[in-house]
C-alpha cells in the first residue's frame, strides 16, 4: 500500500513538472510529446468555437495547430483578413479544397461544395446559369412568398393561439427544408405543418453534419477505422447517408417520369425548379444526367438551402431578442418604409417591398458576423508558398479558416467587437455598408463566393419582417443557448419560445 502511495505521488508530480514545463501561461494550448495539442481540443470541444476564438485572439489571428505525431493534424488556423484574401483571391490556384477535404465530406459527392478545378468551374458555370435564369428568379419569389403565406403563418397562428412553447431552429429548418425542396426539385415534403411531421431528411441531415464535425476532431485514422467497422459515429453516417440517398433518388425518379410525359419544358408563369433547368440543358445539349451527378447536385443545393438560412435566422432572432432597440428600430424601420393603408396593422408582406430595408438588411449581417452558418472553412496548399502574415506554407499543408473566430477579432472588428450592433453596417448617409469578403467571410470569397447570397437575403428579410411586423417572440427564461458540435452552426438545445399576435 506504501509503494502504491508513493507511485501515485510521484506520477503526480511527474505530471505537474509536465504541466508547468509545457503549459503555455498566456493561454496557448499545451504541445504535449506524442499528443501535440489535441487534448485541448477534447477539453474545450464543447466551446470550441469559442475556444478558436480566444486563440486566435491572442496570436494576433494565426496559430499553428500541432496534432498528434504521425496523424497529419498540424494545420494553420486563421482570421487575419489579409490571408484569408491572398488564398481566397490572390493565389486561388493554390488553394483548392484538397484530397482530405473531399474525403472528410464524402457524402457530398462530386457536388459543387466538395469539388475543385475543372469539374467545380463546370459545376459553378452551370449553377450561375440556372440560379440566374429569369424563370428560376420568378419561381424563387413566388415560392418563398407562398411558403411565407401558406405554411409559416398558418403555424404561427396556431402556436399563438394555442399558447404553446415553440422550438424556432426547429420552424424555421421545416420552412427552409420545404422551400428549398421546392426550388430545387420542384416538391413539396410539406414539413412545415401545425401537426410538425417527423422529417427523416432532416434528422439524417442533422447526424450526418455532426459525423463531419467529429472527423474534424479527431486522428484520421479513427474515423476511418469505425468507417470500416460501421461503428460508432460512423454508423450513424452510414444510416443517414442511406436515408439521404433514398429520399433524393425517389424526386430524381418522379422528375424523369415527369419528362417522360411531358418532354417540353412548360413555361408556366410560375418559374421552373432548379432539378427541371439541369435535365431541360441537358437535353437541349443531347446529352443526359446520370443519377449520381444530379444525387450530388440536389443534396449540396439541399445542404446550402436548409441549413444556412435556418441556422441564421435562429441566431438572428435570439440576438434580436435579446436587443429590444434593435427590434424596435426594425418595427419602425418596417411602419416608416412600408406604410400600411387605410388604418391596416396585420400585413404580409411581399419580397420586392424589401429593398429598401436597410437597418433590417445591417441586422442580418450584423447577426451573420457573430454567428456565421458555416464556422469554419478548410484549405490545402498545393505548392510551398508565404502567406501576408510571414507563416511558411508547405505543400499540402491544411488551413482552416474560423469565421467564428474572424467576426470576433478586435483588431478588425474594434473594440465592441461582441457587441450586436446593427449600425456598423449602416453608411453615415443612411446606405447599406459593404465590408470586404475577406473580413466578412458568411458569403465565402473570391472565386467561390456565394451563387445563393441574394436568394438567402431575399428568404432571411421576408421571414424575419413578417414575424417581428405581426408577432412577439420571447426566448423563455433560462433556455440554454450554445452553438452545437456541427459543421454548421446550429443551436444545441434550439431556441424555445412563445410567440404572441401584436394585432
Amino acid at each position: 500500500m506504501a509503494f502504491i502511495g508513493l507511485l501515485e505521488i510521484f506520477l503526480a508530480f511527474i505530471g505537474f513538472l509536465l504541466v508547468r514545463y509545457y503549459c503555455s501561461p498566456d493561454g496557448y494550448p499545451i504541445n504535449w510529446p506524442i499528443l501535440g495539442m489535441i487534448p485541448d481540443i477534447l477539453l474545450h470541444l464543447h466551446r470550441i468555437h469559442d475556444r478558436l476564438h480566444e486563440v486566435l485572439e491572442l496570436s494576433g489571428g494565426n496559430f499553428l495547430n500541432h496534432g498528434p505525431w504521425f496523424c497529419n493534424m498540424e494545420m494553420l488556423g486563421t482570421a487575419d483578413p489579409a490571408n484569408i484574401n491572398y488564398i481566397m483571391s490572390s493565389n486561388f490556384s493554390n488553394y483548392p479544397k484538397g484530397h482530405e477535404f473531399s474525403e472528410i465530406f464524402d457524402i457530398l459527392g462530386d457536388g459543387i461544395f466538395n469539388s475543385d478545378s475543372d469539374m467545380w468551374k463546370n459545376q459553378r458555370k452551370l449553377a450561375h446559369a440556372m440560379i440566374n435564369h429569369r424563370r428560376f428568379h420568378r419561381f424563387l419569389v413566388n415560392a418563398s412568398q407562398d411558403k411565407v403565406t401558406n405554411g409559416l403563418v398558418p403555424v404561427l397562428e396556431y402556436v399563438a393561439k394555442q399558447g404553446f412553447v415553440l422550438d424556432l431552429q426547429d420552424l424555421f429548418q421545416r420552412f427552409t427544408f420545404d422551400l428549398t425542396c421546392i426550388l430545387v426539385t420542384g416538391y413539396d415534403p410539406k414539413c412545415l405543418s401545425v401537426e410538425f411531421p417527423e422529417v427523416q431528411f432532416s434528422k439524417a441531415l442533422d447526424d450526418a453534419e455532426e459525423v463531419l464535425f467529429y472527423r474534424y476532431a479527431r486522428p484520421e485514422w479513427i474515423w476511418k477505422l469505425q468507417r470500416w467497422m460501421g461503428v460508432g459515429q460512423e454508423g450513424k453516417m452510414i444510416k443517414a447517408q442511406r436515408t439521404l440517398d433514398h429520399i433524393i433518388s425517389k424526386y430524381i425518379a418522379r422528375k424523369r417520369e415527369e419528362f417522360k410525359e411531358k418532354p417540353a419544358l412548360t413555361q408556366d408563369a410560375g418559374g421552373i425548379d432548379l432539378l427541371a433547368s439541369y435535365m431541360h440543358e441537358a437535353k437541349v445539349m443531347g446529352t443526359t444526367l446520370d443519377d449520381k451527378f444530379l444525387r450530388d447536385t440536389i443534396l449540396n443545393f439541399l445542404i446550402a438551402g436548409r441549413d444556412t438560412t435556418s441556422s441564421a435566422l435562429t441566431w438572428f432572432f435570439w440576438l434580436v431578442s435579446n436587443n429590444p432597440q434593435v427590434e424596435h428600430k426594425i418595427r419602425r424601420e418596417l411602419q416608416t418604409t412600408i406604410p400600411l393603408k387605410g388604418g391596416q396593422k396585420w400585413r404580409l408582406l411581399h419580397a420586392h417591398e424589401l429593398k429598401n430595408l436597410v437597418y433590417l438588411h445591417g441586422a442580418l449581417c450584423e447577426s451573420l458576423r457573430l454567428y456565421p452558418p458555416v464556422p469554419f472553412q478548410q484549405k490545402a496548399s498545393v505548392e510551398a508558398d508565404v502567406l501576408p502574415s510571414g507563416h511558411r506554407i508547405t505543400p499540402n499543408m491544411k488551413i482552416v479558416f474560423s469565421l467564428y473566430a474572424l467576426g470576433r477579432i478586435k483588431s478588425t472588428w474594434g473594440e465592441d467587437s461582441l457587441e450586436f450592433k446593427p449600425e456598423r453596417w449602416i453608411t453615415e448617409k443612411g446606405k447599406i455598408k459593404h465590408e470586404p469578403s475577406c473580413k466578412f467571410l458568411a458569403f465565402n470569397a473570391g472565386p467561390r463566393t456565394c451563387l445563393g447570397k441574394e436568394i438567402a437575403f431575399t428568404q432571411m428579410k421576408l421571414v424575419a419582417a413578417t414575424i417581428i411586423h405581426n408577432y412577439q417572440v420571447r426566448v423563455l427564461e433560462d433556455h440554454p443557448v450554445s452553438p452545437s458540435n456541427s459543421v454548421i452552426l446550429h443551436m444545441k438545445h434550439g431556441l424555445k419560445v412563445r410567440i404572441a399576435k401584436r394585432w
